[in-house]
């Protein structure tokens, strides 16, 4: 009998890869159906975007942020005028940060059923692609009819937000988070039992919690492996904690355990996002317009020319000589921007710390010893979104 060795086998799969995480390249080794060794190539989606910030001003930059995780666009824009609010600190009045929270976790469900239904589609169901298509096509009716833009908003601003919620705009939404809840439901009886859902995605690409923690895992990587580690209830920004909600988190650390994590915060945010709703406070929606408020009727924002202006812009601030790092939980994990003021209108340095940058780190040792069909369902429970992994 002769034994044939064969040479390993390597395999680019990408840039383009019908799979929609963006272009990332792998660099895959098989020996036969095994995957010995996978190498990510990053860099096709670099646009150089922590240079232009150092050459924006923040309200100028702020239109660029949306096009770094372009699913979950309130964070990018959450994270860009909370640095500064927090390195010069600047009030934000409660109503504005109500209406943020509102707009966060719209978002946030927004970026989870984009991740639902690729990440169906890679294992071989089509069907629930159709079906989150629907929903999400609602939430960014919500969006456009508050912010005048369906994906990226450009509706943060520093102080506050820019225009406050439209009339009925609060009613719609309630009515959306009605209709939203038993579709999730729907989702759940649709996917969670089917055995070969299952078979794909139970015990595949499992970390244990010290390895989740030691890799710089954040976000529903983190909580699936066991830690209760959530920045909502860590750094208490805007007003989450004087709602109710709990973190949800599972132990198994697999790719089902990832699934069952997004699925469960689909079900908080719509929670949250409930409370909000019925409690948010009255009162000014930006920190300008509680000046003007304060002004009373000399102020000179009431004059003709500032009558039709809708959003009104930050006025251009210098950022102080300080440091300051900040952070607010994405979809996908943490995100943080690193700022450094110079006394001037522009940032000295902007360094973004993107969640998916840091959470596609562990891919290589996760499929190593999987099969080449199960690279897929890893990538997939991972959530990548390469427009921010290259920024």
């Amino acid at each position: 009998m002769l034994a044939t060795k064969t040479k390993p086998m390597i395999v680019s799969m990408g840039p383009h890869h019908p799979s929609m995480h963006g272009v990332l390249r792998l660099i895959v080794t098989l020996d036969g159906e095994n995957v010995i060794d996978c190498e990510p190539i990053l860099g096709y989606l670099h646009r150089g975007m922590e240079k232009i910030a150092e050459n924006r001003t923040i309200v100028q930059y702020l239109p660029y942020v949306t096009r770094w995780d372009y699913l979950a666009t309130m964070f990018t824009e959450a994270i860009t005028v909370n640095a500064p609010e927090k390195l010069t600190n600047i009030q934000v009045p409660k109503r504005a940060s109500y209406i943020r929270m509102i707009m966060l976790e719209l978002s946030r469900v927004a970026s989870h059923l984009l991740w639902l239904g690729p990440f169906m589609a890679d294992i071989g169901a089509q069907t629930p692609f159709f079906y989150i298509l629907r929903e999400r096509e609602m939430i960014y009716d919500l969006f456009e009819a508050a912010t005048g833009m369906r994906m990226m908003h450009n509706y943060f601003r520093i102080g506050g937000v820019a225009v406050d919620l439209p009339y009925g705009w609060i009613d719609k939404c309630l009515d959306f988070c009605d209709y939203f809840l038993p579709k999730v439901n729907e989702y759940e009886r649709l996917i969670t039992n089917n055995p070969i859902f299952l078979k794909r995605v139970e015990g595949i690409g499992i970390i244990g919690k010290e390895e989740a923690i030691n890799w710089g895992l954040s976000g529903p990587m983190l909580r699936a492996s066991g830690v209760q580690w959530d920045l909502r209830k860590v750094d208490h920004y805007e007003c989450y904690d004087e709602l109710d909600w709990q973190i949800q988190w599972q132990k198994e650390g697999d790719s089902l355990a990832r699934y069952l994590v997004r699925i469960g915060e689909m079900k908080e945010s719509i929670k949250i996002i409930q409370q909000a709703l019925k409690s948010i406070p009255g009162g000014p929606y930006e920190n300008l317009e509680a000046r003007r408020l304060q002004r009373g009727k000399k102020s000179e924002w009431n004059n003709f020319e500032y009558q039709f202006i809708s959003k009104k812009p930050s006025p251009t601030f210098k950022l102080p000589k300080q440091e300051h790092y900040i952070r607010v939980e994405a979809p996908k994990g943490e995100l943080g921007v690193f700022l450094i003021g110079d006394d001037s209108v522009f940032p000295w340095r902007w360094k973004i710390r993107p969640p998916g940058f840091i959470n596609l780190q562990i891919l290589p040792q996760l499929v190593k010893g999987m099969k080449l069909a199960d690279i897929m369902t890893i990538l997939g429970s991972i959530d990548i979104i390469m427009g921010e992994v290259d920024r």
